[in-house]
């Protein structure tokens, strides 16, 4: 599969090359990102599980986390604009705004009143408390 995705990609950037018509690029600014530049980090211990998204440029106020279960969603809205001056007279104004959001799921259910999420440097890091299973296990005496 990934070796069918980096073909795609060189298919893309060939084409590009190639044809650059068809290809727009913004006149400033990166891109909108894609789910897959979205990195996590995912790691385990005994009580909870711990998530590190890089999502850079995008302040903390349009990222969005949701938590189903055992399925996190994170969801950031990216919005990139020119700013002129008082003095400036506009010839040319773009926007670019856009949404990408990125799912997983994880092997337990998480308890969703004692997650944490922080956003710093462009890194959210999530806390994520596993939920202990209703139906535990007892053991029974034989008599």
């Amino acid at each position: 599969m990934s070796a069918l995705a980096n073909r795609s990609y060189l298919l893309n950037d060939f084409f590009r090359d190639i044809a650059p018509a068809f290809y727009v690029r913004p006149l400033h600014g990166d891109p909108l990102p894609t789910p897959a530049q979205i990195k996590v980090d995912v790691k385990e211990s005994k009580d909870a599980y711990t998530v590190h998204a890089e999502i850079p440029g995008v302040p903390k106020e349009d990222i969005h986390v949701s938590v189903d279960g055992n399925l996190v969603t994170l969801q950031a809205e990216v919005k990139q604009q020119d700013s002129t001056g008082d003095n400036d007279t506009v010839l040319r104004s773009e926007r670019y705004f856009g949404e990408v959001s990125r799912s997983f799921q994880l092997p337990m259910d998480i308890e969703q009143a004692q997650a944490k999420a922080k956003f710093e440097n462009g890194v959210l890091t999530l806390t994520l408390p596993k939920k202990l299973a209703a139906n535990l296990a007892q053991k029974l005496t034989i008599e």
